[in-house]
């Protein structure tokens, strides 16, 4: 039995690394994916988690397997490809630590997972099932992704999803803006950026926007992530904001996948049903939400930048100098 299953990408993020004045900066290899960066902060909580993805029977294939497996993060719904590579991305981050990406995907094996690679009997022992957008891009992979969300769907599962737009891996906005919104209406969960919110629904106004999505696709909780701002949640009629925390930010990369992770962990630990969480459990859980993905700023990669419960803890009592 797992607490949370996951599809979707996972592949290497090259990350930009500075050397004394005067010396080229460098390239450091972490390994990365949306939605195992989100069961690697589920891991730290203590949940019991398992991936369901493709890599490329190659060097980073192998690095990434024994990276979930490290993490405490089961491997058993993971395919090799031998005919495609490990997708990888290389990060540019700003003097702000924000990011631009450039992919090695044409294909990737992520984007190869065959519906009928996808174990449903892993999504079926599960409590929630958990997915993104990138495995939407292409086939097979979408056609995987769709069989594992009604699966998951007919099983019963809370359903969380992210759908991280990522627009140089679309053929054009038009389609991945119809794509990304056509699984809406599978989503129990959702964590939206502003920017995205923007892109899909039209509208920066997040009540309006939140609005509209709660109408339109019946999406129980939804969480509007605003960087330095913290967070924005809907539930129903009850919305509200909850601060960030000030910390010495050095690269944002993962720290929506950890906001979310702490997020899904502590609705976990609610153990009620998603509409019985009142104003007071929301704010608990976007404020742990928050402080996960505060502090995954505080440090480079993806899984690598995942904090340790109990430092979200110290954050939270205000034992960390902020």
């Amino acid at each position: 039995m797992y607490d949370v299953v996951a599809l979707g990408e996972l592949l290497i993020d090259f990350t930009p690394q500075k050397m004394a004045e005067g010396k080229d900066s460098y390239f450091q290899k972490n390994p990365g994916g949306a939605p195992a960066n989100v069961l690697a902060a589920l891991s730290k909580q203590g949940r019991k988690t398992a991936f369901i993805g493709k890599v490329g029977r190659d060097s980073f294939g192998e690095y990434l397997a024994g990276i979930l497996r490290n993490n405490g993060i089961s491997t058993e719904g993971m395919v090799f490809s031998e005919t495609e590579n490990t997708t990888l991305a290389f990060v540019e981050l700003n003097d702000r630590g924000d990011r631009t990406f450039t992919f090695y995907r044409k294909p990737g094996a992520d984007m190869m997972l065959k519906p009928e690679e996808v174990d449903l009997g892993l999504i079926g022992s599960a409590k929630m099932f958990h997915f993104g957008s990138i495995s939407l891009t292409d086939e097979p992979s979408r056609a995987a992704t769709l069989r594992a969300l009604d699966h998951a769907k007919n099983r019963g599962l809370a359903i969380s999803y992210d759908p991280n737009l990522r627009l140089p891996l679309w053929p054009e906005a038009d389609t991945a803006k119809r794509t990304i919104l056509s699984v809406f209406p599978y989503a129990d969960i959702l964590k939206i950026s502003e920017e995205e919110l923007a892109f899909l629904i039209g509208t920066e106004d997040l009540e309006e926007g939140t609005r509209q999505i709660a109408e339109t696709y019946g999406t129980t909780l939804i969480f509007v992530t605003r960087g330095e701002r913290g967070c924005y949640y809907r539930a129903g009629s009850v919305t509200g904001s909850v601060p960030a925390f000030r910390v010495e930010t050095v690269d944002t990369t993962g720290a929506g996948d950890a906001f979310l992770g702490g997020v899904l962990g502590r609705i976990l630990e609610e153990d009620i049903p998603l509409k019985l969480l009142g104003p007071d459990k929301l704010e608990a859980i976007a404020a742990f939400g928050n402080a996960m993905g505060s502090l995954a700023t505080t440090r480079r990669g993806g899984i690598p930048s995942i904090p340790e419960r109990a430092e979200v803890e110290a954050l939270l009592k205000g034992k960390i100098p902020i």
